[in-house]
This record gives C-alpha cells, structure tokens and sequence, in this order.
C-alpha cells in the first residue's frame, strides 16, 4: 500500500520529467545553488553560450566601445552578438580584440580556468566549433560572471536592436523570445546539430532569483519553452 502511495505521490513528477527533451539541465538559485538537475556535470558542446565568455573577455580588455570596425561600433558589434547571436560579430570583436583573434581565445580559456572551470574549453569566439563545451553545472558559474557586466545585462533585455551602418540601418531580434514578456539579468540561446538546443537564464520569478541551463534540447523550438517551464517549477 504505501508503494502504491509513493508511486502516486511521484508520478506528478515524473510526469513533469518527460516533457523535457534536454539531455542535461539545471536549475539554481541566485546564488548559484542548485535546487534541481539532470545530468548536470555531463560535458556538453554548447554552441553559441559561448558568446557569453567572449563577451566577457572582450569587455575585460577595455577597448574602446565607440570604435568603428568595418563600419559598425564595438558596442554595437557586442550587441548583434549577445542578441541576434551573430556569428560574424564575434569573429569581428575577437579578431579585432588586443593581439588578435588567438590572444582572444586563449583569454576566454585563461577566464574559465580562473573561475574554476576544468569542463569548460573553447576554441572559437562564436561557437560553431564543436569543441567549444561546458557543463551545466560550470555554466552556472558563467551566467554569474556575465551578470556583472551591464553591458551583457542591457543586451540580455533587447527584443528589438537596431544599428546604424552607414546610412542604412539594420534591425534584429532577440533569439529568446520571452525576452520580450519577461525581464532577464542574462538570458543566451545556441544551437549546432553537436549541440542540439541551449538556453541559459538569469531570471527573478516570483520565489526568487532563478538561474536556469537546458542543454541538449530537441531543437531550437523547444529550448525555450523547456527553459521557462524549469524556471516556473523551481
């Protein structure tokens, strides 16, 4: 009688469990404590979350935010990068970051190494490189880190971005969609086939700070609303 009661009393959640499509996800609290996981140390290509750290590096460096590269500002290299998740930008910010493109890279690793993370590797800027990976729970640490910087917070909150280059102008979105419903400290999308659907959050909800990882989803559709199920559950 009392498996029976168990069983009943589980089945909510296992319920809850298959819905999720992510091989490997998280949720913490706000100060990085996880409430939550699946597989939360499995090592896991991460596709364009890489974009964070090379946000990060690249803000380190102090350069110029109003310099003009190829036209365009850092500033609004930065922001086609955290939110439109373009791939080009990166390239752009880390080839033109101190020393070059290879000095960037080994930047972004030197930073991980320094906040402790022995999963976490890259090799490019962007994240098409499949060998650019992490953890769900190292990512933790990472989405952390970025939300010190006010620049990664303000993109992190653009549905809409729009740059001037010469005299036209381009508009972009953001690949998180709820970004335009919900607030978010830090909030970035990826996707390679390797990778299959990524999302991290920094989000407050209405029992406190959230910081969710979903790696592995079964694409690009549902990461997101995966992601915004964990953060509403925990």
């Amino acid at each position: 009688m009392k498996r029976i009661v168990l069983l009943l009393l589980l089945l909510p959640s296992l319920a809850f469990a298959q819905k999720i499509t992510a091989t490997s996800w998280l949720v913490a609290d706000g100060d990085g404590k996880v409430i939550e996981s699946v597989n939360a140390e499995q090592q896991r290509s991460i596709a364009s979350i890489t974009k964070l750290m090379t946000a990060m590096v690249v803000l380190d460096a102090e350069q110029d935010l109003d310099e003009r590269i190829n036209g365009v500002t850092r500033k609004d290299l930065l922001q086609l990068m955290l939110v439109k998740s373009d791939n080009h930008a990166a390239e752009v910010l880390c080839n033109n970051y101190p020393n070059g493109r290879s000095s960037c890279i080994t930047a972004m690793n030197f930073k991980a190494w320094n906040l402790g993370l022995h999963d976490t590797h890259y090799a490019d800027p962007s994240g098409l490189n499949v060998m650019n990976v992490s953890t769900a729970q190292e990512l933790v640490k990472i989405v952390m880190a970025a939300s010190a910087y006010p620049a990664i917070v303000e993109a992190s909150n653009i549905s809409q971005g729009k740059i001037k280059k010469k005299k036209r102008y381009f508009a972009f979105h953001n690949t998180n969609p709820l970004v335009a419903t919900k607030e978010f400290i830090v909030t970035k999308t990826g996707y390679i086939r390797a990778s299959g659907g990524c999302i991290v959050m920094m989000l407050d909800t209405k029992i406190g700070r959230r910081i969710v990882v979903l790696l592995n989803s079964r694409n690009t559709k549902t990461r997101i609303p995966e992601a915004n199920q964990l953060a509403l559950a925990y």
